[in-house]
Protein backbone atom coordinates (compact mmCIF):
# COMPACT_ATOMS: atom_id res chain seq x y z
CA UNK A 1 0.00 0.00 0.00
CA UNK A 2 1.29 3.34 -0.77
CA UNK A 3 1.33 6.14 1.53
CA UNK A 4 -0.61 8.75 1.40
CA UNK A 5 -3.61 7.35 -0.52
CA UNK A 6 -5.09 5.54 2.59
CA UNK A 7 -7.96 7.47 3.34
CA UNK A 8 -10.52 5.69 5.86
CA UNK A 9 -13.73 7.20 7.01
CA UNK A 10 -15.10 5.10 9.76
CA UNK A 11 -11.93 2.31 10.19
CA UNK A 12 -13.25 -0.32 11.97
CA UNK A 13 -11.64 -3.59 13.44
CA UNK A 14 -13.40 -6.32 14.58
CA UNK A 15 -11.40 -9.96 15.93
CA UNK A 16 -13.49 -12.97 16.93
CA UNK A 17 -11.57 -16.10 17.87
CA UNK A 18 -8.76 -16.17 15.02
CA UNK A 19 -10.90 -14.16 12.56
CA UNK A 20 -10.27 -10.23 11.52
CA UNK A 21 -12.25 -8.42 10.01
CA UNK A 22 -11.70 -4.62 8.93
CA UNK A 23 -13.61 -2.46 7.28
CA UNK A 24 -11.98 -0.20 4.32
CA UNK A 25 -13.71 3.17 3.04
CA UNK A 26 -11.38 4.28 0.25
CA UNK A 27 -11.69 6.39 -2.93
CA UNK A 28 -12.19 4.37 -5.99
CA UNK A 29 -8.15 4.02 -7.11
CA UNK A 30 -7.02 3.83 -3.52
CA UNK A 31 -9.05 1.24 -3.28
CA UNK A 32 -8.35 -0.77 -6.25
CA UNK A 33 -4.52 -0.53 -5.22
CA UNK A 34 -5.42 -1.57 -1.80
CA UNK A 35 -7.58 -4.90 -3.04
CA UNK A 36 -4.65 -5.54 -5.20
CA UNK A 37 -2.07 -5.35 -2.59
CA UNK A 38 -4.05 -7.62 -0.13
CA UNK A 39 -4.71 -9.95 -2.94
CA UNK A 40 -0.72 -10.09 -4.30
CA UNK A 41 0.25 -10.35 -0.46
CA UNK A 42 1.46 -13.73 1.38
CA UNK A 43 0.74 -13.55 4.57
CA UNK A 44 3.84 -14.10 6.65
CA UNK A 45 2.07 -14.69 9.64
CA UNK A 46 0.46 -17.76 8.12
CA UNK A 47 -3.62 -15.76 7.13
CA UNK A 48 -5.85 -16.22 4.62
CA UNK A 49 -6.92 -12.87 2.99
CA UNK A 50 -10.43 -12.71 1.85
CA UNK A 51 -11.70 -9.40 0.54
CA UNK A 52 -15.89 -9.54 0.70
CA UNK A 53 -18.93 -7.29 1.11
CA UNK A 54 -17.60 -4.52 -1.11
CA UNK A 55 -19.87 -1.69 -2.12
CA UNK A 56 -20.09 2.18 -3.29
CA UNK A 57 -21.23 4.65 -1.56
CA UNK A 58 -23.00 7.95 -2.90
CA UNK A 59 -20.13 10.17 -2.59
CA UNK A 60 -18.41 7.40 -4.74
CA UNK A 61 -15.88 5.99 -2.44
CA UNK A 62 -15.38 2.09 -2.20
CA UNK A 63 -16.22 0.45 0.86
CA UNK A 64 -15.07 -3.13 1.43
CA UNK A 65 -14.18 -5.84 4.06
CA UNK A 66 -11.36 -7.62 4.61
CA UNK A 67 -11.27 -11.26 6.70
CA UNK A 68 -8.37 -12.38 8.15
CA UNK A 69 -8.25 -15.76 8.70
CA UNK A 70 -6.10 -18.57 10.23
CA UNK A 71 -4.85 -20.02 6.41
CA UNK A 72 -5.75 -23.91 6.13
CA UNK A 73 -3.28 -26.62 6.05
Amino acid sequence: MQSGLRKIKEPRKIEIDDVILETFTLPLEAARLEVRAIIGDISKRGYQKIVERWRQLPDGQIQFTLRRLPATE
